[in-house]
């Protein structure tokens, strides 16, 4: 690699790092939320480039921040093969610390919008999981070396792989929702042995999703959240049993992270119409005819996960039309065309939201009932990975490079 020049908040969930940390998709919480200060307004391809580095093949997962380090994967050609590798890199100074071939297979096809590697790692303690939906998934320590790997949950992919890992105590989480037999499995973090696998039982003719789960807490009891095609599953996370489930009909390609609030969890249904869902926590069996709160049918997103933020909830359509709603009854507050279309999700920092959109253009908002831009920004290159965010920095990841925004 050369050096150039993410009821109220969350119920429950699993605080993976200090404060200032970013070390899973969506931050700490799994909700999009920083407690991190003094970010920067404004920047371009000079100003508030505190450093630029280049990051070799190709892959959209975003950055995870531990201790100082960013943590990335990639997916790499080498020799005709296709080389799956973490690597880390110095947040003070973008220099590269190491990088660790994970897998080595043949290349395959992905959508345009996919990577071979687009999961975020996830960092907890000393070790960093890094996961490359059906070709596998690892532990490593922070110096890089592999500790376990496990590659024995096949599946037939659609575009690609998308969805994040989450931890649920011992277990690590995720969604394998291929084309046919889709599942939902969970390995045991020390060993990385199979803990248990489920079958997402769905109706929907499409079964591929990319979502990454949410884990939240009802009456004292957690519960995965697993959107998949057609459904939503709530599991029993040391066991995998369905707890509960609602129905969205043919929804498809499902990406968004759900979020949780005022008693509703905040989920969007996928392709080929995506409609937002604000679903009442506490059910059993098949909810679908009795919690759903409410829906929003205009400018729901297929692939930014939404965003809440104290009683308002942000969500931003693939084709960049942002909408704020009241949590609690999807009344909607104001929906603006911001520039361009998006993929990544939005970012609570700072008082402050932030927005990227796919060809590099930063837009920052003032939370609160009345639209108001604070600032747009253009780095100029492709980016479809959300942000990642320190006191003082935010840090981009584009097609080519990561960069470091904040004061030098």
């Amino acid at each position: 690699m050369n050096h150039t020049l993410q009821l109220a908040p969350l119920l429950c969930c699993v605080t993976l790092a200090a404060a200032h940390d970013w070390p899973q998709f969506r931050g700490p919480e799994g909700n999009g939320h920083s407690p991190a200060k003094n970010l920067p307004l404004t920047w371009d391809t000079t100003k508030n480039v505190a450093w630029k580095s280049e990051i070799p093949g190709k892959g959209w997962s975003s950055p995870a921040l531990f201790k100082g380090r960013l943590y990335l994967t990639t997916a790499e050609e080498v020799g005709g093969e296709l080389s799956l590798r973490a690597l880390a890199i110095n947040a003070a100074t973008g220099q590269p610390l190491w990088t660790t071939e994970i897998f080595l297979t043949p290349p395959t096809r992905h959508h345009q919008k996919n990577s071979q590697a687009s999961p975020t790692a996830l960092i907890e303690a000393e070790r960093i999981y890094v996961h490359f939906g059906h070709y596998g998934t690892a532990c490593l320590d922070l110096a890089g070396k592999i500790l376990w790997k496990q590659n024995e949950l096949k599946y037939s992919p659609v575009h690609g792989n998308g969805g994040s890992p989450i931890l649920a105590g011992n277990a690590l989480v995720f969604s394998c929702d291929g084309n046919s037999g889709p599942f939902i499995a969970a390995l045991d973090k020390n060993t990385g042995q199979l803990i248990w696998r489920v079958n997402r039982e769905t109706t929907a003719k499409k079964n591929f999703s990319f979502s990454t789960p949410t884990l939240i807490t009802v009456s004292g009891q957690p519960q995965l959240i697993t959107p998949g095609s057609g459904v939503v599953c709530a599991l029993d996370p040391k066991t995998g049993r369905e707890l509960w489930r609602c129905r969205y009909g043919e929804g498809y390609s499902v990406i968004p992270k759900p979020v949780l609030g005022h008693g509703l969890l905040f989920l969007s249904s996928g392709y080929d119409k995506p409609v937002l869902h604000a679903i009442r926590i506490g059910g059993q069996g098949d909810v679908t005819d009795t919690h759903i709160a409410w829906k929003l049918e205009k400018g729901a997103p297929h692939t930014p996960s939404p965003l809440l933020v104290g009683d308002e909830l942000y969500v931003v359509s693939d084709a960049g039309i942002a909408t704020c709603l009241d949590a609690k009854t999807g009344q909607v507050h104001w929906s603006e065309r911001i520039a361009g279309n998006y993929s990544a999700s939005p970012l609570f920092a700072d008082g402050k939201i932030w927005f990227q959109n796919e060809t590099g253009i930063g837009t920052v908002l003032k939370p609160g009932r009345t639209f108001e831009k604070l600032g747009e920004n253009n780095l100029g290159e492709r980016t479809l990975a959300s942000y990642a965010v320190t006191d003082g920095a935010l840090f981009i990841r584009t097609e080519k490079h990561l960069y470091r925004i904040g004061a030098k």
